[in-house]
């Protein structure tokens, strides 16, 4: 693997400092990318995503384990660095591009695995999921509060929209904390590590889910009398009702039954 020394030689080399503005905090240490790829069960013949690679510590690890890696980096001046950090790995493939603008169902990959800036880490996420349904399981790091969002439970004061949305085609879950000294540079915030298990959605008209979904959570603190009010229309009380829901409850009170039960109701009207 590489640590930190080497991977500070790698980057003086090619005369790379990382990007505030990406979000680039290289993982290091060790022991987390260990944590990471036993997190990620990754199998011979998997093929994995790694979105963000960097300059390839996780890369390495990832490339010990599985049939192949596809290394998806957005940053032109980070692809010679982790040419070299990989050099003496055949199965790892670097590509140059955007995770928000990829097909990441074009790529094979049974397995997802990334370090995620915070300002991205909900879109990837959301991304893989919806377009990717090879992906059985995705592993990620990111900034504690997303990470936790990701995984949150209804009536957590951090569950909202991404945590439904999540849930409607995943089971997640916060497996550990991540030390901030385990990356380069040190952030100035603490990370979690989630893991999100696909399984089938629910069946429910996914347009409909998603509409009363984003409706619910587009007012926070008001009742879902009110935040689906402009959805519903005059019969919100009714349809609430008809769904076995107290329409004073808020929507972060919700589990994803209750906003699937809402949304088969709305998609017949």
């Amino acid at each position: 693997m590489l640590g930190a020394r080497r991977v500070g030689e790698l980057l003086a080399k090619h005369g790379v400092r990382p990007n505030k503005a990406l979000g680039q905090n290289f993982v290091i240490d060790p022991n987390t990318i260990r944590k990471v790829v036993e997190t990620a069960r990754l199998e011979p013949g998997d093929t994995v995503l790694e979105i963000g690679p960097g300059v390839g510590s996780l890369t390495r690890g990832l490339a010990g384990s599985a049939m192949r890696v596809i290394a998806v980096e957005i940053d032109e001046r980070l692809i010679p660095v982790l040419q070299e950090g990989t050099s003496d790995l055949p199965n790892v493939e670097i590509v140059l591009g955007d995770a928000l603008k990829a097909d990441l169902g074009s790529f094979g990959a049974t397995k997802l695995v990334a370090n995620l800036p915070y300002n991205v880490a909900v879109p990837i996420v959301m991304r893989a999921l919806e377009t990717a349904p090879d992906i059985t399981r995705l592993t990620v790091m990111a900034q504690r509060e997303v990470g936790e969002r990701l995984a949150a439970s209804p009536g957590s004061k951090v569950y909202g929209a991404p945590s439904v949305l999540v849930r409607y085609y995943s089971e997640p879950l916060v497996v550990a904390r991540i030390a901030r000294n385990a990356f380069f540079p040190v952030p100035n915030v603490d990370s979690v590590l989630v893991e999100l298990t696909r399984h089938e959605p629910p069946n429910v008209e996914g347009a409909a889910f998603f509409a009363v979904v984003r409706a619910a959570f587009g007012q926070r603190r008001k009742s879902i009398r009110n935040s689906l009010g402009s959805l519903l229309g005059p019969v919100a009380d009714e349809t609430i009702h008809a769904a076995g829901l107290d329409p004073s409850v808020r929507p972060e009170q919700l589990t994803l039954e209750g906003f699937v039960t809402l949304a088969r109701l709305v998609s017949k009207e």
